[in-house]
């Protein structure tokens, strides 16, 4: 990795300057990124009703879904794309595709016209070139505290945009929703422009590893346990929302409070994480920390599976989701952490497109897999399926190196 300016390593955990801009200001790209994709998800199904193609509920799915798919075609050349042409102009590409879309979903009058620009929306494919950047611009020792600020801008644009959503929904429908989004990626392009700080990868000194040489250093046994692993997470967590807010109407909850339910389950287990991951991984405790928190997701798993069978308890429901949110997080930190450490820096953008074409699958698998399981056995199959899923990425992940060494 090349030297990173203001670099002190009197203490080698903690984080420079520059670190901390490049930390900062590339969590609120993806922050801002994902709170305008997130908050049409509440009202989406609803408000398209009313678009030509309304009564189509396949149509209204296949717009809602054709962003994750999309995501996922573009991931690996948007990765690629990176470690040739440089990380910003790509991540500015993508805001400005994602801004795109954003107006020509405004501007639809129908399903299709939706669906478009849902399309091109995903073709907005940074997650790899914005990892991939911050891994540049960090050194491996701090590099967690890094992914790990992108991971908390994902849970609270979540449990924000849940309340936001509804919110925005009244005031002008989704037109307003997508303009907002419009907004919100333009002033992504202006932090990329001028606060992140300038690139430390230099295509001069650093050349990208030939195709020939590109599959075995992106396909190493550890690296593919990432793969499946990220794949797992986001898959069981999509499945996870597709039963979740059935439970909560359940327990007594009005829909357009469940945003109330899921905020202070997010913003506590931001603390359980801070106090648990980056000192035990300073410790080298990683692993049993990882592994616990897969067991964790697990357990939430059994705990909702619990709450199907009876009638549901708000008070049990918040804790299972403080608990899955602690977990998810956790998980979501650590994992591209790894695969920017294991991966080669030439190939960084690419292991990492990879590693973000999984997540996108398993956000797409997870919801329409979790929305058929349901429909076919049941929330607590559903539930069932997703605990076993999580066994098996225990499995998986039992003997994998959580110490790579540093560049």
């Amino acid at each position: 990795m090349q030297d990173l300016p203001n670099t002190t390593l009197s203490d080698p955990h903690r984080m420079t300057e520059d670190e901390k801009r490049a930390s900062f200001s590339l969590a609120c790209i993806y922050g801002l990124r994902m709170l305008g994709l997130f908050m049409v998800l509440p009202v989406f199904a609803i408000e398209a009703k009313s678009y030509i193609g309304g009564n189509d509920e396949v149509a209204i799915g296949f717009a809602i879904g054709l962003y994750g798919l999309v995501q996922a075609a573009l991931q690996i050349p948007f990765g690629l794309a990176a470690d040739r042409l440089g990380r910003k102009k790509i991540i500015v590409l993508g805001l400005l595709l994602l801004a795109l879309g954003s107006w020509l979903a405004a501007i639809a009058t129908s399903v299709h016209g939706l669906a478009l620009g849902r399309a091109i929306q995903g073709g907005g494919a940074i997650s790899a070139a914005v990892s991939a950047l911050l891994a540049d611009q960090t050194r491996a020792e701090v590099r967690t505290k890094g992914m790990a600020l992108i991971g908390a801008s994902i849970g609270l644009m979540f449990a924000v945009s849940l309340v936001i959503g509804p919110f925005l929904s009244r005031w002008g429908g989704l037109p307003f929703i997508f303009e907002v989004t419009l907004a919100l990626s333009l002033i992504g392009v202006a932090v990329v422009v001028f606060w992140t700080p300038q690139e430390q990868f230099h295509l001069s000194t650093t050349p990208p590893i030939p195709f020939s040489q590109l599959k075995s250093l992106v396909f190493t046994t550890d690296l593919l346990k990432l793969y499946f692993g990220v794949f797992v997470l986001y898959g069981v967590q999509l499945a996870t929302w597709m039963a979740v807010p059935p439970l909560l109407v359940g327990a007594g909850v009005v829909k357009d409070d469940h945003g109330w339910v899921y905020l202070p389950a997010v913003l506590l287990s931001f603390v359980v994480m801070g106090l648990t991951l980056f000192p035990l991984e300073r410790k080298g405790l990683l692993r049993p920390l990882f592994l616990s928190s897969i067991f964790l997701v697990f357990l939430v798993q059994l705990g909702f599976m619990f709450e199907t069978l009876h009638a549901p308890n708000i008070w049990f429901l918040e804790i299972l989701l403080f608990c899955f949110f602690c977990g998810f997080n956790i998980l979501e930190a650590s994992q591209p952490s790894l695969a920017s450490k294991i991966a080669p820096l030439q190939a960084r953008g690419s292991t990492l497109g990879i590693y973000n074409t999984l997540q996108s699958l398993g956000i797409f698998t997870g919801a329409a897999a979790g929305g058929w399981v349901a429909k076919l056995i049941g929330p607590e199959g559903l539930f069932a399926s997703a605990s076993a899923l999580l066994l098996l990425w225990i499995f998986v992940s039992w003997r994998m190196n959580y110490s790579p060494k540093a560049e």
